[in-house]
């Protein structure tokens, strides 16, 4: 075999001039990715807003995933255990309380990026030059570093088109503010750009409601016909018979008249304050038929198609779509507890799926930023991570842990003794006192037995 250890890597053997193409259908910067011709362009925005303010099912998913979200630990990972690494780790964690708004509501905003497909954000700097009172320049701290003044939103419906490049690299947004007329463009070296989806390196994303409009639809057109006929409180036609001059093509301008008053009368008729019906008597004053009548065609029982379960089960199709039919367990008299925690644990795995995207945009293009502005070497970078969604049952943990001790695979190591009583929220001694060890009465301490045998300390008395 050849000896492949004194050759070293040719970049001049490599073609490193970009050759193909994302893909991606776009003209002039508008995207033209979508097949529905009711999302593309403008519309598409509208749409989810509409699904995400008038569903309650929609609303329910979305606030889960936002309460879920929110209340997840996120901390600043130090690119080493080096004094070095922790003082750079520690200058971001300054800069994220130093801003002009909390966290939280940042992450808040980047998860509109769920209903549109993407989130914009503008990046603000400022010189931390301590309570000055200006606001390029205030800060809680004055060593004179660039920091984060805050992230800005752009918000997805003052889009007015994306500056791509030749090869469809995202070189910034330009903004179109309704209100005032005015016009923007922000870079995207000035900004974050969160993306649910980066297939083809399409700007715009995917909403993660993408897959439930077909099931919002229908659903909403059922319970409109629903609400009609509710309003209308009947189970039948309303039919109306009236004299065959006022729909022969040859009808006066009267009968004509009286025809289209008659019409508006029957869209009209309905349960409210406009609960009655003025028509001529079936009959004239001779006996002879006036050729007038009104009646409710009925069907004389119950509609064959349950509206109930159509609708439930288009309400199943939209949790699905994002896996949180769980919140339906127990509506209909179904499910358990196994199936419940099974899809909950497939709910959650998803929502971390999400988490990491954001925790990956924020690193490469704002965190890393800031180092670059700030001139601190690369091998100090740190990272911004997340914590779990939610902590496992103790009692399945303590079933692990226990099987584990007696196969005898449990090490007698002090972090899992730390990790195990910080994650049941129990007291963690001090770094420099080990868990198993009992603690020293200091000196000017006294002890004394109690009641119970046991050892007690007593503070000595300063006199």
């Amino acid at each position: 075999m050849p000896d492949n250890d004194n050759k070293k890597p040719s970049i001049e053997k490599l073609d490193l001039n970009v050759i193909g193409y994302s893909g991606l259908q776009q003209y002039g910067g508008l995207i033209d990715e979508e097949w529905n011709t009711r999302l593309r362009g403008t519309y598409g925005p509208k749409f989810y807003r509409e699904m995400s303010d008038n569903s309650s099912t929609i609303g329910a998913i979305l606030f889960a995933i936002e309460s879920l979200l929110r209340q997840v630990e996120w901390r600043v990972e130090p690119a080493d255990d080096t004094s070095e690494g922790e003082e750079v780790a520690s200058f971001v964690e300054e800069c994220l309380i130093d801003m002009d708004h909390t966290f939280e509501d940042f992450i808040s905003e980047v998860l509109s990026e769920l209903v549109f497909g993407w989130s914009y954000f503008e990046v603000l700097y400022k010189m931390r030059r301590g309570q000055t009172r200006k606001y390029d320049t205030h800060s809680r701290f004055d060593d004179g570093k660039i920091g984060w003044r805050g992230f800005s939103l752009r918000a997805q419906d003052s889009l007015d088109r994306w500056e791509l490049s030749e090869r469809t690299d995202i070189l910034g947004m330009h903004q179109w503010d309704m209100s005032t007329g005015k016009r923007a463009f922000i870079p995207i070296e000035k900004a974050l750009h969160f993306r649910t989806k980066k297939t083809k390196n399409n700007p715009d994303g995917r909403s993660l409601l993408r897959n439930a409009v077909t099931d919002y639809s229908y659903y909403k057109k059922i319970c409109k016909i629903e609400a009609m006929g509710i309003e209308r409180d009947m189970t039948g036609l309303l039919v109306m018979e009236v004299p065959i001059s006022l729909l022969h093509t040859t009808a006066s301008a009267t009968d004509k008249a009286l025809l289209s008053s008659l019409q508006t009368m029957m869209g009209q008729l309905k349960r409210d304050e406009r609960e009655y019906a003025i028509v001529p008597a079936e009959t004239l004053a001779d006996g002879s038929p006036s050729g007038f009548k009104l009646k409710l065609l009925s069907s004389g029982g119950r509609r064959q198609i349950d509206t109930d379960s159509i609708k439930r089960s288009y309400k199943i199709g939209m949790l699905q779509s994002v896996l949180a039919q769980f919140i339906e367990l127990g509506m209909a008299g179904v499910g358990s507890l196994a199936l419940s925690s099974s899809q909950t644990d497939l709910f959650a795995v998803a929502l971390g799926s999400i988490l990491n995207g954001i925790c990956s945009t924020f690193n490469q293009q704002a965190i890393d930023t800031l180092m670059n502005v700030n001139g601190i070497n690369v091998d100090l970078w740190p990272e911004l991570v997340h914590g779990d969604l939610e902590d496992r049952p103790l009692g399945e943990l303590g079933t692990y842990i226990q099987s584990l001790a007696s196969a005898g695979q449990l090490p007698d190591d002090e972090a899992i003794k730390r990790k195990l009583l910080e994650f049941a929220k129990l007291p963690v001694p001090s770094a420099d006192q080990r868990i198993d060890e009992k603690p020293q009465p200091t000196p000017g301490e006294e002890t004394k037995k109690s009641k119970k045998g046991g050892l007690k300390i007593i503070r000595a008395r300063i006199n």
